[in-house]
Order: C-alpha cells, then structure tokens, then sequence
C-alpha cells in the first residue's frame, strides 16, 4: 500500500526496521530496491542504533498516545492516519528548520540539521 500510493516514485526513499527476518529477506530487499528504497536496519538490535525511526515511534505513543487508546482496529488506523498527517502536515521541527516534514521535503535551499550520536565513543553523526 505504501509503493502503491507513494507521490514521489522516481525519488529516494528510506525504510526504517529492525533486522527481523521479513525485512532481511531476498525477496523483501530487492522489493525496496525496485522501488528506490534505501533499507535502514539496526546492526545490534539495539533501538539506538536506528534513532530516526524510534523517534517517530516514540512521538507517536508519547505525544499522540496511539497505544493508550484500547479500541478496535479500524479506530486505531484513524488515530495513527490523524496523528501522521499531523506530524507531517502540521507539526514544525526543530530539525527541520521549524518547517514541517512536508515543507522540507518540498524545498531544495535548506539542509536537515545534523547531530552527533549519543555514544561519545562513537563519531558517526545522525541525521534526524
């Protein structure tokens, strides 16, 4: 559903996962690689090591407390439609050069701010 309604289908795109079996397959890499589709993956399944996407995860349950909420499946897919267009549509960042990941990814001029990793021993910068 995701490749289906994609906008932008000639340009780059990044899947943030765990190193679960379905997301390392043959099958599934080569899915993401048809669709320019960079995989991002833990190393050590540690969630550190992916912090992009646990902190999407992270704004989801805390701000929008998406797992608070006991109710059916199809309730559920609202919340979490609502609070992503939210997130996306509405929400400046800080990151983002107080502009919202749309409007970011909709200009050219303005460059996501970088920091560094948590891990002082560590000199890889991520990017958020």
């Amino acid at each position: 559903m995701a490749i289906k309604n994609r906008k932008y289908k000639q340009k780059g795109l990044i899947h943030h996962s765990d190193r679960g079996l379905q997301y390392c397959s043959d099958d599934y890499q080569e899915k993401l690689k048809d669709n320019f589709i960079k995989p991002s993956m833990t190393e050590q399944y540690d969630p550190y090591e992916n912090a992009i996407a646990e902190r999407i995860n992270g704004i989801l349950k805390q701000e929008f407390g998406i797992a608070k909420h006991n109710v059916d499946l199809k309730l559920r897919i609202i919340l979490i439609k609502n609070a992503i267009k939210i997130y996306n549509k509405k929400r400046p960042h800080w990151s983002n050069n107080m502009l919202t990941p749309i409007q970011m990814h909709q200009q050219n001029t303005l460059k996501p701010k970088r920091y560094k990793s948590k891990n002082l021993n560590n000199s890889n910068i991520v990017q958020v």
